[in-house]
């Protein structure tokens, strides 16, 4: 009767603890993002391209920090300069935490973006924020892996053409995965969100 009475016991513990440990599943809810959620994508997996102080770079670099990665060219009218001050202004309303954010900017006008320009105009921006200048076979082959479009349009002289391109952000966790997309306009409080989101998950 005893050891009968025991087996009962361990048998209704193992339940117990088969139950708590569904429950405990069920109650982990998966992250809810602004942008779109594109945890999982086999895409934009890397950055293997300069930056404008000469050093050749990776997402790898950048680990420990939520990376917001956005093309355009720095003579662009207002996609690029909206897209970027949405970034110093999502970075502003994290507060502290905005010192784990890393803004990257990649020049899809290799031929007008010198690594001069570049420093420059991310300096006007926010000084930490970086930009990536490759020729123009390392850029295509990034656009590529990217799925970003970008193609020259040609203007009334030689040196006043634009430069149509995707315009939309790509975000990076912690770890150097992909997991949000935040098309053009998203604002800075959604990016922020998204961000902090990010940033307090569990490694």
């Amino acid at each position: 009767m005893l050891k009968r009475d025991a087996l009962r016991l361990i048998a209704g513990s193992a339940l117990s603890m088969s139950a708590v440990a569904i429950l405990a599943a069920c109650s982990e809810k998966k992250a809810q993002f602004r942008g779109v959620d594109v945890t999982g994508a086999d895409y934009a997996r890397d950055l293997p391209l300069p930056d404008h102080n000469g050093q050749m770079r990776s997402l790898q670099d950048f680990r420990g920090k939520a990376v917001v990665v956005f093309f355009g060219y720095t003579q662009c009218p207002d996609v690029c300069p909206t897209s970027l001050q949405e970034l110093v202004e999502a970075k502003q309303l994290l507060g502290a935490e905005g010192e784990r954010l890393q803004g990257i900017f990649v020049t899809v006008d290799p031929e007008r973006d010198t690594t001069e320009m570049l420093k420059s105009y991310m300096g006007s921006f926010d000084p930490s924020f970086l930009a990536l200048r490759g020729s123009p076979e390392q850029l295509a082959a990034v656009a590529k892996d990217f799925k970003v479009y970008y193609k020259r349009v040609e203007g009334k002289t030689p040196t006043s053409y634009t430069m149509d391109h995707s315009a939309g952000s790509y975000v990076y966790d912690p770890a150097g995965r992909l997991r949000v997309y935040h098309r053009y306009g998203s604002g800075p409080q959604a990016l922020a969100e998204d961000v902090h989101t990010l940033l307090r998950e569990t490694p």
